[in-house]
């Protein structure tokens, strides 16, 4: 095996791909890139190009191992991929993948899909030829966000009824849809089908589509003809394993180590993991649900054990007895991969700590700039701010399951036992654009909570579904919610008064200020005692004779002058306000608070979310339980109109819906729950949930991504539906129509076994997708069953009688078809296509080229030519 020589990287490549044969290193060109021959093992770099990838972004590489390799291609694969790390360096992410059952960072480099090849690749030959038409092949498509075509037997019996079939003939390319699949399955087959006739047939194959048999009778001609008679029952697939969200839930974090010749697997925690676990002296596997294996190696761990992370992996495998396909992924420290950070509690990175405290501190004078948070998307999205909250407000509280609207004077005034509404409407590059929260109390009713999510929905219905709904929970408002009521959100203990009911007042309330601006601050009513208080705080106690604002010796300039401001709203009377510092209150105090108790005085600090990054999902359902499959290195290009996408910012979730799942919006939000409920880094369920529809992105989503274009929704070309998809291949432009009756008609002379003559169907030759009749055997071949070499139906419903002619070989001579009216050509000839019945040579005697070069010409030019030389 020559290691001698590794390939040179190009740096303004992001993805690299070998083929590993003869035991070498061979580069694949980068128009195959997604095509693996099951024989043989890739290498596949992926090196980070995008504008946000800074120095310290991990590379990945891969090593796929195709399911017919064989153990030293296997064997090979994995020492090249040892000696290129070696090469790149620590912050490199290595993985091993297996065929069908592929990570989602490798499936995410390969759009529209991956494409599984029968037997190798024999050097002499490229790994995809383009304008290659003698081609006959069977692909199955299978996948939602990341597909595979896999390529299987040319048979009936390769089809069942759940997935999606691809009959490529070359210049022809029929998608064959199983009836039970699904809308955005098709879809994303026919992206990948056009993709192939980009790539593999420089965009001159034709394309047809059976979506109903019985309405595509003359593709179903064709694929009969190829694949023999279509039986009458198909099978249903087998259920492909997907692994759920419940069942991700589960990581178990392990301490590896070779102890004389065996390997020592001490299992140290599980369920919640803290970051503290992991020592830069060792080496360690975090197991996640049996799904996928970690193995994460200290930066001053055993050379000697980093050298067999990947055996090791395996050999734990295969104790627990799980898949010998599971996905393995090995990442050195200060290099881990998004995925692995947020399976703990908590990840921090000391080079983004500083940073990150001077974004939150600069966060008042930035959010006060609103025109450069609707020119920098990315800055709104970090802050979680679409403006400075200077917007229109409308708030109801949700009182006898109906929506009750609040006055502007007590705005930003809520009780733990409501439910409310907040509608905010503000102008964004000069278009009007609304957000619409869904705040819940704790103290709230189940009864109240379906209540807020009917009347959002009403009014969703009434602004023709431009609402993002934000569902928030007490305790976990967004900056932009608090900004909204300008410091002055105070929440009070029990049900509304808004309208004179509800529970009265207590004679004595305590209220805990927090928060040192508009964007930050918060008053909650907290039990009226002293262990509530707390030395870092400003606290207000109202009293039936006065309103004391008690000062923590910890506070700082900024909560006072937060406190100032919103003790107006606790109490209106400027004269029955008392300032109290710390250590000095008056005995009354003490007395309304029921006496002097211990209190802390620890300072509540900001997560530290510096180290997750966003992470993008597609959401489905398996037997009730979530199921989510990621697209790393995502864009806008990744979501589409049949998508429920999950964008998790760790601080808050998105739901997107496009355009054709906006009625998911119920199921959307529950997945979100369930999201949060079963991540494995004990996620609170408060996290606000943010609903987003297409064509209505606030800029605290776009954001997210490298970069959006606000006009692709409103484009035809990038909002065609899958059904105009079809139609448009199929009537549009007719191609398939054409396809239907070149392929049905064009055909040699069908001779049966008593040896006398069939007629000849009317033919029919349309541009330059004809074919030869030699083209057409390497094409279609012989009929499964039978030994003819034609397609033998006739679709037409015109024929022509005449008395049949002498025919040499199967064709006829240019005597019987020069010049001859059409009720005197012999019995079955199309007289619009009259030429094709020369044989191949009489044909460039009389025309001076092939009938591939004839038909390849412009229409125009083969009409006149024709009637030059009697043809016409």
């Amino acid at each position: 095996m020559d290691i001698g020589s590794l390939p040179d990287i190009e740096s303004h490549r992001d993805l690299h791909i070998w083929i590993i044969e003869n035991l070498k290193l061979v580069p694949v060109p980068e128009e195959a890139y997604g095509n693996f021959f099951e024989e043989h093992c890739y290498v596949v770099l992926h090196v980070p190009q995008s504008l946000r990838a800074t120095q310290g972004t991990p590379k990945d590489l891969h090593y796929w191992i195709g399911k017919k390799a064989d153990a030293e291609a296997q064997g090979a694969a994995g020492t090249f991929v040892q000696h290129l790390q070696e090469t790149l360096g620590n912050a490199t992410v290595q993985h091993r993948e297996v065929q069908a059952h592929e990570s989602d960072c490798f499936c995410s480099y390969f759009r529209p899909g991956v494409i599984y090849r029968k037997g190798g690749l024999a050097s002499a030959l490229k790994h995809v030829e383009t304008n290659m038409y003698n081609i006959r092949r069977l692909l199955r498509i299978k996948g939602r966000k990341h597909v595979s075509a896999t390529e299987v037997q040319l048979s009936w019996e390769s089809f069942n009824k759940d997935d999606i079939f691809l009959l490529d003939l070359g210049k022809v390319m029929i998608q064959w849809n199983g009836p039970k699949s699904s809308i955005p399955e098709k879809a994303r087959a026919l992206a990948l089908t056009c993709s192939l006739q980009d790539r593999e047939r420089a965009g001159r194959a034709q394309i047809g589509v059976v979506e109903d048999e019985a309405k595509a009778s003359g593709l179903m001609e064709i694929m009969e003809t190829v694949l023999g008679r279509r039986p009458g029952s198909l099978y249903a697939a087998i259920p492909s394993r997907s692994i759920n969200q419940l069942q991700k839930a589960r990581v178990h974090l392990y301490h590896i180590y070779q102890k004389d010749k065996d390997l020592v697997i001490q299992e140290l925690a599980t369920r919640l993991l803290t970051q503290d676990l992991l020592h830069e002296e060792e080496c360690y596997i975090l197991d996640h649900g049996g799904c996928k294996i970690y193995v994460w190696q200290g930066r001053r761990s055993n050379h000697q054990e980093k050298m067999i992370s990947f055996s090791q992996a395996q050999g734990f495998i295969q104790a627990k007895g799980y898949p010998t396909y599971t996905n393995v992924e090995v990442l050195n420290q200060g290099a881990e991969s998004a995925a692995f950070k947020q399976l703990f509690r908590t990840w921090s990175e000391e080079q983004h700590q500083s940073k990150n405290l001077g974004l939150i501190r600069k966060l008042n004078q930035v959010k006060l700039d609103v025109v450069k948070l609707h020119s920098q998307p990315e800055l709104a999205a970090q802050l979680r701010m679409v403006d400075d909250g200077s917007g229109k407000v409308e708030v109801w509280c949700i009182q006898d399951l109906g929506r009750q609207p609040v006055d502007p004077k007590l705005h930003g005034q809520l009780c733990a036992g409501n439910c409310y509404l907040v509608l905010y409407t503000y102008q964004r590059m000069g278009h009007i654009q609304y957000i619409l929260y869904l705040w819940q109390g704790h103290q709230a009713t189940k009864r109240e909570m379906a209540a807020l999510n009917d009347n959002a929905e009403e009014l969703d219905l009434m602004y023709h579904g431009a609402l993002v709904q934000v569902h928030v929970t007490m305790g976990n408002e967004p900056p932009h919610f608090f900004a909204i009521f300008q410091g002055q959100m105070v929440v009070f203990q029990g049900s509304t008064q808004h309208s004179g009911k509800g529970q009265p007042a207590s004679a004595t309330r305590l209220f805990h200020v927090q928060g040192t601006d508009n964007y930050n601050s918060r008053t909650m009513e907290v039990p009226a005692r002293a262990s509530a208080l707390n030395s870092s705080d400003i606290f207000l106690l109202d009293t039936a004779s006065i309103c004391y604002v008690w000062f923590g010796k910890g506070c700082s300039g900024d909560q006072r002058e937060m406190a100032r401001r919103v003790v107006t709203v606790i109490s209106e009377d400027e004269e029955d306000k008392e300032t109290v510092l710390e250590g000095q209150e008056p005995p009354h105090f003490w007395e309304a608070l029921g006496g002097r108790a211990p209190y802390p005085s620890n300072k509540s600090l900001p997560e530290d979310v510096s180290g997750f990054q966003p992470r993008l999902f597609e959401c489905s359902s398996q037997h009730d339980h979530l199921v989510l499959m990621e697209v790393v290195f995502f864009s806008q290009e990744d979501l589409d109109k049949y998508d429920v996408m999950l964008l998790d910012a760790w601080q808050e979730i998105f739901l997107w819906l496009g355009e054709a799942a906006t009625r998911q919006k119920e199921q959307a939000v529950a997945w979100g729950q369930e999201y949060l409920k079963t991540h494995p880094a004990g996620r609170s369920q408060a996290t606000p949930i943010v609903l987003v529809k297409q064509g209505h992105e606030p800029p605290t989503f776009t954001g997210w991504f490298l970069t959006w274009d606000p006009y692709k929704w409103t484009e035809s070309e990038n909002n065609q539906s899958y059904r105009e998809l079809v139609e448009g291949s199929l009537e549009v432009v007719s191609a398939v129509a054409e396809i239907t009756v070149e392929v049905n008609n064009f055909r040699l002379p069908r001779w049966p076994s008593n040896s006398r003559r069939g007629s000849l169907a009317p033919q029919t030759h349309k541009g330059p997708q004809d074919k030869s009749e030699k083209e057409l055997e390497l094409e279609l071949g012989p009929k499964a069953g039978g030994s003819s070499t034609s397609i033998s139906t006739s679709t037409s419903t015109n024929s022509y009688h005449s008395s049949p002619g002498p025919m040499a070989n199967g064709y006829l001579s240019r005597k019987q078809l020069m010049y001859q009216a059409a009720k005197d050509l012999p019995e079955g000839v199309d007289p619009a296509q009259r030429e094709f019945y020369l044989s191949d040579s009489e044909f460039k005697d009389v025309f001076g080229k092939s009938k591939e070069e004839f038909y390849s010409m412009a229409k125009w030019r083969q009409q006149q030519e024709k009637k030059q030389l009697g043809f016409f």
